[in-house]
């Protein structure tokens, strides 16, 4: 199988990381969705990665349903519980979190990059505030925990450690290591992991 996607995306990261932490043979393609020629489009028709192409060419898209789908070809590890629907919840809503996390960083992102007259001020604070406030929640919920949710690692701690990942890479002026020193260590203990190292070093 192939996952297309850029190094970039939050999203593509998770991606990357289930697939890397199961164990799963796939070929990385970096393939922005922007540049002419991209196949995104052509497998895609929302145009947007991450984008897992099975080997039958069957697309699957959106890292939600690439993690989902992902998950069921092994079981090792286990990334989201089975045959717990409370466990699943709770697993699913870290994910959520993480990804809200990512969706207001890449809406502050846009912002910034927008000529300085044309930026709104209103959009950027409502955004900041929503991943400052989502940061304070992991990080109470977290705790002094290992792992976000249960005894092993799951999808709760791929998504969390993508989020953190895209706010060093493009908001670096949130400092959420300062603010919670146990989402700092969370960070550094995922970061040793080969799967998060072999996406941070591309």
């Amino acid at each position: 199988m192939k996952l297309l996607g850029t190094n970039t995306s939050p999203y593509v990261r998770k991606a990357r990381l289930v697939l890397l932490e199961k164990n799963i043979a796939h070929d990385y393609i970096i393939d922005p969705p922007s540049e002419p020629g991209s196949d995104v489009h052509r497998v895609n028709p929302l145009g947007r990665i991450p984008a897992l192409i099975l080997d039958d060419g069957e697309c699957i898209f959106d890292s939600v349903v690439i993690a989902e789908y992902a998950d069921t070809l092994n079981d090792t590890p286990s990334l989201i519980p089975r045959g717990d629907a409370l466990a699943k919840m709770r697993v699913k809503r870290w994910e959520a979190l993480a990804d809200g996390i990512m969706d207001s960083a890449i809406v502050v992102r846009n912002e910034h990059v927008r000529p300085a007259e044309k930026q709104q001020a209103a959009i950027i604070e409502m955004h900041t505030l929503a991943i400052t406030r989502a940061l304070a929640h992991v990080a109470a919920q977290l705790g002094q925990r290992e792992w976000c949710e249960g005894n092993n690692i799951s999808l709760s701690d791929l998504a969390l450690v993508s989020a953190l990942v895209y706010l060093d890479l493009r908001l670096p002026e949130i400092d959420w290591r300062g603010a919670h020193p146990n989402l700092a260590a969370f960070f550094e203990r995922m970061s040793a992991r080969p799967s998060v190292q072999a996406t941070l070093t591309e």
